[in-house]
């Protein structure tokens, strides 16, 4: 990341953090979405995928949850063993699922974390009650979710409306036809909301591609750790 002031222009910082800092930022974004839309007890959260995001993101909820059991789904068994293994460590109880059907039946806090170009949770799989997080689909070519499902959700909530009308599960599900652009809601408008009780059968679906307003909070928030000057 390269840091300039807002103010002159000039140059401030370079972060060389190989993509760390996006990644913590990713898996922050998945924390507050939970904070905000999640059940308060959603008995087991389901996590697809097995790579660094699938970790990080139970990592950041542990704060906001007092959920403790995690289940684990990815295309590979021995790398969906090997995550839950990791994701036990930080004090979750783990199993792995044999299909995102499987899971889906357990979670109703599901979070998706894969680069899938087809759809693998189908509407069919999702219960009642269920706030899924996709965050995998950064793309317009990537998709995790069966557009159906946004099309049952009692709402669809994007980090950027703009944004996720060109990439992302929403951007699927409008040209399919199963939302219409003017129904999503933005997690700005969420937070800050004081959070009443949840409609135990309503499902929910927030659907993160990566915005750079994020990008430059945890820039700056690092440059003050760093106590660079002038941010």
């Amino acid at each position: 990341m390269l840091v300039f002031s807002a103010r002159s222009g000039v140059p401030l910082a370079v972060l060389l953090d190989e993509g760390r800092l996006t990644d913590i930022r990713t898996a922050a974004a998945g924390a507050v979405c939970a904070k905000h839309l999640a059940p308060y007890d959603p008995g087991w959260i389901g996590v697809c995928g097995s790579g660094l995001q699938a970790r990080l993101q139970l990592r950041l909820l542990l704060p906001f949850t007092t959920c403790r059991n995690v289940v684990v789904w990815a295309r590979n068994g021995s790398k969906a063993a090997e995550c839950a293994a990791d994701i036990a460590q930080l004090g979750y109880n783990t199993k792995v699922a044999s299909s995102p059907a499987a899971l889906a039946v357990c979670a109703r806090l599901i979070i998706t974390t894969t680069a899938s170009d087809r759809p693998y949770l189908m509407a069919d799989d999702i219960q009642p009650g269920t706030h899924i997080t996709a965050v995998g689909s950064d793309s317009a070519d990537k998709i995790e979710l069966d557009p159906a499902i946004l099309g049952r959700a009692s709402s669809v909530i994007a980090d950027s409306r703009s944004q996720c009308r060109e990439r992302g599960e929403i951007h699927h599900a409008i040209a399919s036809g199963a939302v219409r652009a003017g129904d999503i809601v933005e997690l700005g408008e969420i937070i800050g909301k004081k959070r009443g009780s949840r409609d135990p059968h309503a499902i929910t679906i927030a659907d993160l591609t990566g915005v750079a307003a994020q990008d430059i909070m945890m820039a700056e928030a690092v440059c003050r750790g760093l106590q660079v000057s002038g941010v």
